[in-house]
């Protein structure tokens, strides 16, 4: 392995004879790893991820505080470059798939034998060697993206030229393949991206290109161009997809490049277009975000994020705060689903909370969630289900566990103690 890039991982499981053995017995240099470190629970493995950005985590599905579903989800909110391996006793496929389409690299099934692990991960080495060459490379594009990208051009770049009006632009778009069909109706954004050496001199080229089109092509339809610099992306899609996917891909693409090409990476992200004759002011929004901070630092700006003071510093996480008492009930709250309640990007969201409030919001959710447990706990009657209902989890089992491993005792131990303690009072 002295000639390959060593990939960085990091390991998750509540069994800690299990993970330490992980640990230790697993040659990892030897499969083409290097072994960052490991957590016992779902919020420090998380934790972990942001710290190290590691290439690679193989983590549990049933882990205390958050799930291997929703950690792999908060993952690839926060880190989509890093890819995730299940090592699970639960045989379910189906609560497996739940979570494939988050970067889900592998899937095993515990008991494991080292050696078994030890030959899913030279499986999971040849993957990301896969993943690593394809960003390198630039792959030659067909004719019909040419002939995409030929038509878009001066779409975006000369406020609609010689194209006419919306209906001949929509007749070109299916005619080159752009649109399906008459019941073709998508949005559109413009993501600009230019790479930069250590300097902030710029050393974005051609074959940029067909790297973001590959990262695109996961999340959402597009076409991307090189022009002056910079790589232009028209993406295609619904405002939901937009919403889900439009972060998490600009994270990609600048997490990429600062891993495998060693490059800082700028991209600015404009406004969702409804037509085609809009991408031009759709592009000057981009640039306008892309213009935003540093022009020497690595960012991924959004124009929604630059409008009011309620959409920065301490007001916002005020907001989000504030948001996130209200909803912390609910099951599917993420960072992405706060974001869109308060109108900005999920980046811009978290670095906020981050800044502003000393921890990341899925640490304050969590706590927000045992607290009030323990609130109801004491000060109610309600069954144990009901409780775990009120504070976001489905699972009452799970609950429970997630109880006892953030406050020391079960909600049923810590109701008798209570009863116990009441008891010996009035006697």
């Amino acid at each position: 392995m002295s000639n390959k890039t060593l990939y960085t991982v990091i390991v998750a499981d509540d069994e800690d004879e299990l993970r330490e053995a992980m640990c230790s017995m697993i040659p990892w240099k030897d499969h083409g790893f290097q072994l960052l470190g490991s957590a016992s629970n779902g919020l420090d493995a998380l934790q972990l991820v942001e710290q190290y950005e590691p290439d690679l985590l193989l983590t549990d599905i049933r882990m205390p505080f958050i799930s291997g579903i929703e950690l792999a989800r908060h993952v690839r909110e926060v880190r989509p470059a890093t890819n995730i391996a299940f090592l699970s006793g639960y045989d379910d496929f189906e609560y497996a798939k739940q979570a494939i389409q988050y970067n889900i690299i592998s899937y095993m099934l515990k008991p494991l034998t080292l050696e078994g692990l030890g030959a899913e991960l030279n499986n999971i080495r040849q993957k990301i060697d896969a993943q690593f060459s394809m960003f390198r490379q630039a792959v030659s594009q067909g004719t019909g993206q040419d002939l995409q990208a030929s038509m878009l051009m001066p779409l975006v770049l000369d406020d609609y030229a010689e194209l006419g009006n919306e209906d001949q632009a929509v007749a070109y778009a299916r005619q080159c393949g752009l649109l399906r069909d008459n019941l073709d109706q998508p949005c559109y954004s413009i993501m600009v991206t230019c790479l930069l050496e250590e300097d902030g001199s710029n050393r974005t080229t051609p074959s940029f290109v067909a790297s973001v089109d590959n990262l695109a092509a996961k999340y959402l339809r597009g076409v991307s161009f090189y022009a002056s610099g910079k790589v232009i992306s028209v993406l295609l899609g619904n405002p939901s997809d937009f919403e889900e996917y439009l972060h998490i891909l600009a994270d990609e693409i600048a997490q990429m490049a600062d891993r495998i090409l060693s490059k800082r990476c700028r991209i600015g992200v404009s406004r969702m277009a409804r037509s085609l004759t809009a991408l031009h002011t759709a592009y000057k929004e981009a640039m306008d975000a892309l213009r935003q901070g540093d022009p020497g630092e690595s960012c991924v700006q959004f124009i929604s994020d630059l409008a009011p003071a309620s959409k920065g510093g301490h007001l916002l996480c005020q907001r989000a705060l504030d948001t996130l008492d209200q909803h912390y009930m609910d099951v599917d709250l993420s960072l992405v689903s706060l974001s869109n309640m308060l109108d900005v990007s999920p980046n811009h969201l978290s670095a906020c909370i981050k800044k502003y409030a000393g921890e990341t919001f899925i640490n304050i959710l969590i706590r927000k969630r045992m607290d009030a447990a323990r609130e109801l706990l004491v000060n109610t009657n309600l069954k144990i289900q009901d409780i775990s209902r009120r504070c976001g989890y489905t699972d009452q089992h799970y609950f429970s566990y997630c109880f006892k491993k953030y406050c020391g005792e079960s909600p049923n131990a810590l109701r008798r103690r209570l009863e116990s303690e009441k008891a010996g009072v009035t006697a």
